[in-house]
């Protein structure tokens, strides 16, 4: 009698574990469904009005993206999320949001991709990346949980156009500590605790 107790314990567990993994997959694969159309529509400029909530992506659903924080970067949640991460983890939210606001407005520019995983990976072609962690050599996996968590949700409401511009429209950002040539050439349009950010003076990418 134990061992048949054990034995539908173990079952219901088990099933239980696959519902939940089920789910899971369910709200990743309608997050980034929804993500390409809200890119697209991104891209096309033009249209900076918040996703209407039917076409939004949940918070829910933006967090079963990518859980391990070990995905291929081929999907626009995956990519903004892990540039915000790599470029400002462990930082005051105003800097994870202003990485986003930056990605978001080169998304489609004249000069930039049409793509959030083109905009990131841009340049390493040359060996120049854009977002220099996707050509440090080093491993692009998430360590912090909870930072990624974080960067997943700025990524959410940056791709639902729910995300206030901290940069002004900012198309390029370096920190604080560095300075770098190219930051002559433009206009700064805005700072945070660990950025400045700039735009060139003409509009048009470089």
């Amino acid at each position: 009698m134990r061992f048949i107790w054990i034995v539908a314990c173990l079952t219901t567990i088990l099933l239980g574990g696959q519902v939940i993994a089920t789910d899971r997959e369910q709200k990743a694969e309608a997050a980034v469904d929804k993500a390409e159309i809200l890119e697209q529509k991104a891209a096309t400029k033009g249209n900076e009005a918040p996703a209407p909530p039917t076409k939004a992506i949940t918070k829910p659903e933006a967090q079963a993206v990518d859980p391990a924080g070990e995905a291929p970067l081929d999907d626009a949640i995956t990519c903004l999320a892990r540039s915000i991460y790599w470029e400002a983890k462990g930082e005051a939210s105003s800097n994870m949001e202003a990485v986003a606001n930056v990605a978001m407005n080169r998304l489609g520019h004249e000069g930039f991709p049409d793509t959030l995983c083109e905009v990131v990976k841009q340049g390493s072609e040359q060996g120049t990346c854009q977002f220099s962690w996707w050509c440090d050599g080093r491993s692009d996996q998430v360590k912090e949980d909870d930072q990624y968590a974080i960067a997943k949700e700025i990524a959410r409401k940056a791709l639902n156009r729910q995300l206030t511009d901290r940069t002004n429209g900012a198309l390029y950002f370096h920190g604080k500590n560095v300075t770098p040539d190219w930051a002559k050439e433009y206009i700064k349009t805005a700072e945070t605790g660990k950025f400045l950010f700039y735009k060139p003076s003409d509009g048009k990418a470089r």
